[in-house]
C-alpha cells in the first residue's frame, strides 16, 4: 500500500527520502542544528531540492559542518570554496557561514547549547499545526520573526524569518506535515 506523503515532496526519490526520515523530526543536537542552519542559509532564494542534491558536496566542502573549524576559515579557504562547483558559490553566503559559526559558539557559551537557546522559542516542544495540504503552510510566524530578530541581534547573517521558519520546520520545532501524511503523528 502506498504511503500518503505531503504533496511538496512527491515524485522525487531524494525529496521523498528526506521527507520520510528527516523533515520535521525534532533535532536537539547542536551539530545537526548547525548543519541545517547552514543549508537553510544557502537555500535562501533557491529551491530546497537544489540544496539537498548538493548536500554531500556541502558536507565535504565545509569540513562536515564542523562549526569550530568553519569559524577559523581564512581567505584561502574562502577562495577555495568560491571555486567549488559542487556547492552554491555565493561569496556573501560563504562569509555568512563563517560569521554564523562564530555566533553559534557564542550562543552555546551563553545558553549551554544552541539547542537550549532555539528550542526555548517554542517552549521546548514542537508546535503541531493541522495542514490539510502543504499549500496551507505559512512562510513565517511571529515565533520565526522573534527568533530571526534575536539571531540577527547576535550577529547571525542570512537568517530572515522565512529562512528561520524553514529551519524550524526541518528541525521539528514545527510539525507542518499534512494531517493525512503518514509522518504527521510519527514526529
Amino acid at each position: 500500500m502506498e504511503k500518503h506523503r505531503c504533496g511538496w515532496c512527491i515524485g522525487d526519490a531524494l525529496y521523498e527520502n528526506y521527507h520520510d526520515f528527516e523533515w520535521g523530526v525534532p533535532v536537539f543536537d547542536d551539530d545537526t542544528l548547525f548543519e541545517f542552519l547552514i543549508l537553510e542559509t544557502f537555500q535562501a532564494g533557491l529551491s530546497w531540492i537544489t540544496i539537498l542534491r548538493k548536500r554531500e558536496n556541502f558536507r565535504k566542502a565545509f569540513d562536515n559542518f564542523d562549526y569550530k573549524k568553519i569559524a577559523t576559515y581564512q581567505q584561502d579557504k574562502i577562495d577555495s570554496l568560491l571555486q567549488d562547483a559542487g556547492i552554491i558559490r555565493n561569496k556573501l553566503k560563504i562569509q555568512a557561514t563563517i560569521t554564523n559559526a562564530k555566533a553559534f559558539m557564542e550562543v552555546q557559551k551563553e545558553f549551554g547549547s544552541f539547542s537550549k537557546y532555539s528550542w526555548a522559542f517554542v517552549d521546548g516542544k514542537p508546535i503541531k499545526n493541522s495542514l490539510k495540504t502543504h499549500k496551507e503552510a505559512v512562510a513565517t510566524t511571529s515565533i520565526s520573526d522573534a527568533l530571526s530578530k534575536d539571531l540577527k541581534k547576535r550577529g547571525f547573517k542570512f537568517v530572515g524569518s522565512t529562512v528561520i521558519y524553514a529551519h524550524m520546520q526541518a528541525t521539528g520545532m514545527v510539525n507542518d506535515h499534512e494531517v493525512g501524511c503518514f509522518r504527521y503523528n510519527e514526529v
